[in-house]
């Protein structure tokens, strides 16, 4: 607008308790609809693109022609060949503005009709403008730039200069690459760095760094105005070596290009297994339990003593072994089925992952005694084992019979959570038998009974007394005389302090096989148990009533 009429904030007339505009409201071109209830009404002339419209905080651009209802034109930034820049919802145009821009898609040309009390009210705008006049504006939105309040407290504001790549931002634990310039208001530059690495957790510079990445696309660059508690705040910066000082209660500008960022993830709920990824891999597909797989890897320890490394010398063939089959450490097992094809990354794998307390001598080197273990790993490429979903009836029965043995084999060695992953897996195989003839579901009923009493067994070893529990029902719901069920459900009642459950299991088990060793001793197990609950009880409610009395 020129410079003797700008279209001046209608100060007066704002409140919070305006309406905002209907945005979902769509219209047609030709059509005219009223936005929000305080009479401003919007006419589409030309639809625009996508369906993006900019907020509150952006910077815009548009053409403009502003007339009276009588057609009398006041201003128009089409006649001076200048767009009109400003920033959308603070005050710095009338209130039919802010309102009406917000509901416009790039490229949108409407017309507005604005009622006095969202333009200049009773007062006007004297000369070209009466008191409580009625105002039309054809408005084109020509472009915005995004600027947003990150923190939502007005901290720090993020003006994007190009947009990034993709979706994905930055998460706490991962290591980002970036440049970026800091500048006081007046214009005095306070630090310049390009190709600084740092956490995201741990942070850089000052606090806004962090907190803007984490909001910040691949690729992406913006400027930032930092207020001082995202700065240096009320002591501000001393002059440190390249760095200039930051005066107290300072505001910046910081130009920040995010790079590229290097994705860190916790493997294992404890974090005692980490990766970051120094190379994407291809597509969504991974390794599963008893997938081969075909890797590049170096191992080192804290010191960099290469310990082991496979398929990086000449001519030598990836290493090639079966995940949870124990052929590697178990936090190398884990991290492989986190990989795509392609993918490069580095391990971090505390003791109880890697070596443990014993130590273990390695092809180049031996890993001392709870040491924390470092590999490079390339996924080269896998092999997934067969899903149920592309198995047919015999294959389904077959492999559910295999990872039975398998558990049994781990089962008598004492790997009660490997036997019991391979039970798990046995009864998924042949969960759902409606395609199954009459032999195939006896087949299945009597596999899906074996591994759910055998997981049961595990779950008791591991005192998951839950988990046996239902492991149990499963069994007694296909076969409700089934004694070794009944036993081990008592058994898992009994650490879970049912003891009403527990004895009406044993009672019915003996019924079922009044000579049944197992059961009668774990019967005198029940009987010791009742019995001290009773003492507790007598001992409990005897101090109570001394106490009463």
């Amino acid at each position: 607008m020129d410079e003797d009429f700008d279209i001046p904030a209608a100060e007066d007339m704002m409140n919070d308790d305006m309406d905002l505009p209907d945005e979902s409201a769509v219209l047609k071109v030709g059509e005219e609809k009223e936005i929000g209830n305080q009479g401003l009404k919007k006419k589409l002339l030309k639809e625009g693109e996508g369906w993006d419209t900019p907020d509150n905080g952006d910077e815009v651009e548009v053409h403009y022609t502003g007339t009276l209802l009588d057609g009398t034109q006041f201003d128009s930034s089409r006649s001076r060949g200048t767009p009109f820049k400003f920033t959308l919802g603070q005050g710095q145009v009338i209130r039919g503005w802010d309102l009406g821009i917000k509901t416009m898609k790039k490229g949108e040309n409407a017309l507005f009709t604005i009622p006095p009390q969202l333009a200049y009210g009773e007062s006007g705008s004297p000369p070209t403008i009466p008191p409580n006049a009625t105002l039309q504006f054809d408005v084109e939105l020509l472009s915005w730039t995004s600027v947003k309040d990150i923190c939502k407290d007005g901290g720090i504001f993020k003006k994007i200069l190009i947009e990034g790549e993709k979706w994905e931002n930055p998460k706490d634990l991962d290591e980002v690459l970036v440049n970026y310039e800091a500048k006081l208001e007046d214009g005095t530059v306070v630090a310049k760095a390009d190709g600084v690495e740092f956490t995201v957790k741990e942070g850089h510079f000052c606090p806004a760094l962090a907190r803007a990445v984490k909001t910040m696309k691949k690729g992406e660059k913006v400027v930032l105005t930092v207020k001082p508690q995202y700065g240096f705040g009320e002591k501000g910066k001393p002059a440190t070596g390249a760095e200039g000082a930051v005066p107290p209660n300072s505001t910046l500008q910081i130009m920040l290009e995010l790079v590229s960022w290097k994705t860190v993830t916790e493997i294992t709920d404890d974090k005692k297994v980490m990766k970051k990824i120094l190379k994407e891999g291809e597509g969504y597909e991974r390794p599963n339990e008893g997938a081969v797989v075909q890797v590049k890897l170096i191992g080192k320890l804290q010191d960099g003593t290469v310990f082991v490394k496979k398929g990086y010398n000449e001519g030598e063939e990836p290493f090639e072994f079966i995940i949870d089959e124990e052929q590697v450490c178990d936090g190398l097992d884990r991290a492989a089925m986190t990989m795509k094809k392609g993918e490069v990354a580095e391990l971090t794998i505390a003791p109880e992952y890697a070596f443990g307390s014993s130590g273990s001598q390695q092809e180049l080197a031996f890993v001392p005694a709870d040491s924390t273990v470092f590999y490079e790993v390339e996924m080269v490429s896998f092999t997934k084992e067969k899903e149920s979903w592309d198995m047919n009836t015999e294959e389904k029965i077959e492999a559910a019979g295999k990872k039975k043995e398998e558990g049994n084999a781990l089962f008598k060695v004492g790997k009660y959570v490997r036997a019991s992953k391979r039970y798990e897996k046995a009864v998924k195989y042949i969960e759902y038998d409606s395609s199954f003839g009459e032999e195939e579901k006896k087949k299945a009923k009597a596999l899906k009974v074996a591994c759910n009493l055998n997981n049961a067994a595990c779950k008791l070893k591991l005192k998951d007394y839950k988990e046996a529990e239902k492991l149990c029902t499963k069994v007694l719901e296909l076969e409700s005389t089934n004694v070794k069920a009944l036993y081990r459900r008592a058994q898992a009642y009994i650490n879970l302090a049912d003891l009403d459950l527990a004895e009406i299991d044993i009672k019915k088990a003996l019924e079922l096989d009044p000579n049944n060793r197992e059961v009668k001793l774990e019967y005198k197990v029940l009987k010791e148990k009742i019995k001290e609950y009773n003492k507790k009880q007598a001992k409990f409610y005897g101090n109570m009533f001394a106490k009463m009395s």
